[in-house]
């Protein structure tokens, strides 16, 4: 039989479609435009996304009236009951890498497998059919944070983590196929724990395994880099020099309203404190603009704050109403052209930031791996993130590579290869 599937939505989404094609792919089922079983992985993450997904589901239903169609993710979580779409198998966040099972199950009669997300374990997934640059290894499910503007707590459940064992396993398996570079994934990556195993401990545990050249976290939390977490930042060349650090206000008043761990203050010491052990590492982060009754000098003040911290790139994001969060009650909310505004004068820092820290690394040596040949170019990243292209040769596709920066062609940086 054939499948397709489409994703909606964050990494962890990706990820786990992946691991589904995977589960699918190994039982002899084959990728096809015209499959027999159409799978869509729903985002929830706001009002918007619940109508794309929806939009989706439809198209996909009259463009394949005969394929089996199967719906899953957080938004059949979120709805549950209330889910109306036309489908054949409904999976919320439990139970995707059940699929198999499920297919079988189906008779011609819908199935229908949402369960409490609240009573979730772990689901263990894994996956080894990644580009021998990068590989993916997803520690950890569900947020226990519940930001105002959030509904991922509700459809996610609360935190649950894969045993440590299992996570050194998975990563040494991925090394011994070639894997350069692991990354740490999950809703709330560094709020990992087994027990009275910590993310710190992990960290430490992951990177004296023999062969990996690059740990990577997908995204951290600033409360969640404690002393111990320090210590590895500062006595691992293992773990990258780019961290992504959600900010998503630089307002105490807004971030207060967001109901963030965290003020400025704290945010910006922290960051000092990070610089001092690794004085060039790339901080990137996510910022929310038009939060209900942000104003104008509270934006101006998010704009200062991103300025002192220094980021080298911003993922701006729009408020959106997120129906059944705290947020999504709030009045004064923002209009629509001041939000779009807002977000255009936030990327433009953005840029003007991103290109201060590529124009650093001019006249530099950097080591990057590169993922992509393409007219010519080898193309990759750096351990701190940067996006670079060099002339070269497509054996060195998947090595470390050694280039002299030479200039800044926005968004890559170019080298030369040295020999």
């Amino acid at each position: 039989m054939t499948y397709n599937i489409y994703t909606l939505g964050c990494k962890v989404n990706e990820y786990e479609s992946e691991v589904v094609a995977n589960l699918l792919e190994n039982h002899g089922y084959i990728k096809s435009l015209n499959p027999d079983i159409y799978i869509i992985n729903t985002c929830t993450v706001t009002n918007t996304a619940d109508s794309k997904s929806r939009k989706i589901i439809r198209s996909i239903r009259r463009k394949y009236p005969k394929a089996i169609l199967v719906v899953m993710g957080c938004m059949v979580q979120n709805k549950k009951d209330k889910l109306d779409v036309p489908a054949d198998i409904v999976i919320g966040n439990q139970g995707k890498s059940n699929i198999l099972d499920y297919l079988k199950e189906y008779k011609n009669q819908q199935v229908y497998k949402v369960f409490d997300m609240d009573k979730a374990d772990f689901e263990d997934m894994s996956l080894n059919n990644f580009d021998l640059t990068r590989a993916y290894i997803k520690i950890e499910d569900g947020c226990d944070n519940y930001c105002s503007y959030c509904i991922i707590p509700y459809v996610r459940g609360h935190v649950r983590s894969k045993s440590h064992e299992k996570v050194l396993k998975e990563a040494s398996k991925l090394i011994q196929s070639g894997h350069k570079e692991i990354v740490l994934t999950g809703i709330h990556t560094g709020h990992y724990h087994d027990g009275n195993y910590s993310f710190a401990d992990l960290l430490k545990d992951l990177v004296k395994l023999d062969g990996l050249k690059r740990l990577r976290i997908s995204s951290i939390e600033i409360t969640e880099i404690n002393d111990e977490v320090l210590d590895v930042i500062k006595n691992s060349d293992v773990l990258v020099n780019h961290m992504h650090i959600p900010l998503q206000s630089g307002s105490d008043r807004i971030l207060k309203l967001m109901n963030r761990k965290y003020d400025k203050k704290y945010f910006i010491d922290k960051l000092e404190k990070i610089r001092k052990v690794k004085s060039d590492i790339n901080i990137t982060t996510d910022v929310i603009v038009g939060f209900p009754s942000e104003k104008e000098e509270d934006f101006l003040e998010c704009i200062d704050t991103i300025k002192k911290i220094g980021f080298s790139k911003i993922h701006v994001f729009p408020y959106s109403d997120r129906e059944g969060t705290k947020a999504s009650f709030m009045s004064d909310k923002v209009l629509g052209n001041i939000k779009k505004d807002r977000v255009r004068r936030l990327l433009e820092v953005s840029k003007e930031l991103e290109l201060e820290y590529m124009n650093k690394h001019i006249g530099i040596d950097v080591i990057f791996i590169p993922e992509i040949y393409e007219d010519g170019y080898l193309i990759g990243h750096t351990g701190n993130y940067l996006h670079v292209k060099a002339l070269g040769d497509k054996k060195l596709l998947g090595n470390e590579v050694l280039v002299t920066i030479n200039k800044t062609e926005y968004p890559y940086l170019i080298g030369q290869i040295k020999l």
